[in-house]
């Protein structure tokens, strides 16, 4: 870990374990005894210090592998979908507006419309691996393309089928022979 300690201090421009010290607001007799004694009795609260001073996991940093350094994200890249109840993948169930949780997503996924993240229930989209318990990112739209898989509300229940149009009929099929194409008729 000490090989580790030095590459990121090499990273930021520390040139002395004084300097790491001051910067990172961890005692220098801390620094030093790591140094001197080895870093297995080192408390876990000095290496998260040390983790966060020099962006990285408390993982890579205790972790031989000098290989892996994943960067930090920047949070600003993401946007907070909410998490809305259930959809159904199988005979429908009513769609809860309840919002459970918030997930972070690259700003690049959801550019331009409005979001929210489904629980997949039931089996019917299995055939295009969609399964019980996924996470479905959904884009709010008004109209669906002929052929598209869509989160489709019929009679006050969300379900997910793959959407064809024939005239004011629109058929919602399933992706798995078990189920039966649903036959329902826009109102206008």
């Amino acid at each position: 870990m000490l090989e580790k300690i030095d590459l990121l201090m090499k990273k930021k421009g520390i040139h002395s374990k004084n300097e790491l010290s001051k910067k990172a607001d961890i005692p220098y007799t801390t620094i030093d005894g790591m140094y001197k004694k080895g870093t297995e009795n080192t408390k876990r609260s000095t290496l998260a210090k040390l983790a966060s001073f020099f962006e990285c996991s408390l993982d890579y940093l205790i972790d031989d592998n000098m290989e892996v350094d994943l960067p930090r994200i920047d949070p600003e890249s993401f946007s907070y979908i909410p998490v809305v109840g259930k959809i159904s993948c199988g005979n429908g169930v009513l769609a809860f507006e309840d919002i459970s949780d918030y997930e972070p997503v690259p700003k690049e996924w959801v550019s331009g419309g409005e979001h929210l993240f489904l629980h997949a229930k039931g089996d019917s989209m299995s055939g295009v691996r969609i399964n019980e318990g996924d996470m479905l990112l959904i884009r709010k739209q008004p109209d669906v393309e002929n052929g598209e898989i869509a989160a489709v509300l019929v009679n006050d229940e969300a379900v997910l089928k793959r959407v064809f149009r024939n005239g004011e009929q629109m058929v919602l099929q399933s992706e798995n022979p078990n189920y039966p194409p649903y036959l329902h008729h826009q109102r206008r």
